[in-house]
């Protein structure tokens, strides 16, 4: 929820033009675009008064990672960064922080302040996902406990980060050589390190229906660039292969 709203380019101005000018909500509507506006009066607004807002939520980053789906975990809550410690944090959290900001499944959680100490201050609620949120904002918090920790024991985390994927060299969209976006690269997906379970989970995040069969590596011509070696462990059941266990022990091979 908002906590406070400013006024008067608080957070400095924006660039280009003004979309919306006073603008009234009645606290219901699901999106700003919902709420009317008065475009007229919109040419007489300028960047010195720029609104802003600072949101209740709890919204995760990774810091002084060697990419952007890995690093130290920080929290922004209510404009303050937090570095949460290890002992408030565990697998499933790691989870949900890792599919809100579109970096597939975790692959190592790391204690010890492995990316940094960092200057934030130390978060001191354990964090309790289940691990099927979409959003570390709606996982409870200990209400009971307070941790006392220092920032020698920041919770480090990788992630898988695959941010994208496709079938390539197909005669249609649901068919084709399986490549993944890692970060910025692309790869194909190594064929011993794939199965029927896996494809069955790519064929429904890709609204293709069930999958038919696995075909040899050469079927649909060789890539080129990286071969991601990961092992996808999915139990057929999943809606996205960022929710499959992943293996990353051997990417790249």
């Amino acid at each position: 929820m908002a906590v406070k709203a400013t006024s008067n380019a608080h957070f400095g101005q924006g660039s280009g033009p003004i979309s919306m000018g006073y603008v009234q909500c009645s606290g219901s509507e699901t999106a700003l675009k919902d709420c009317s506006s008065n475009s007229q009066y919109r040419q007489y607004c300028n960047h010195n008064e720029d609104a802003g807002v600072v949101c209740s939520g709890r919204h995760p980053t990774l810091v002084d990672g060697s990419h952007l789906c890995s690093g130290r975990l920080e929290i922004l809550q209510e404009n303050k960064r937090y570095t949460v410690c290890d002992a408030a944090f565990d697998q499933q959290d790691a989870e949900v922080v890792c599919r809100e900001l579109d970096c597939g499944a975790p692959v190592q959680v790391l204690g010890a302040a492995a990316f940094g100490k960092g200057d934030a201050q130390m978060w001191t609620q354990e964090i309790q996902c289940r691990g099927n949120e979409s959003h570390i904002r709606h996982c409870p918090l200990s209400t009971s406990m307070k941790i006392n920790c220092a920032h020698d024991n920041g919770i480090g985390l990788i992630c898988s980060g695959y941010t994208d994927l496709r079938l390539v060299n197909g005669p249609d969209v649901c068919s084709g050589r399986v490549e993944h976006q890692y970060i910025s690269k692309w790869g194909t997906v190594c064929d011993a390190c794939w199965d029927m379970r896996a494809a069955g989970v790519l064929c429904r995040q890709l609204n293709c229906g069930i999958a038919v069969s696995v075909v040899e590596s050469d079927w649909f011509g060789e890539g080129s660039g990286e071969i991601w070696a990961d092992v996808f462990d999915c139990d057929g059941n999943e809606t996205k292969l960022s929710e499959c266990s992943i293996s990353s022990w051997s990417r790249a091979e």
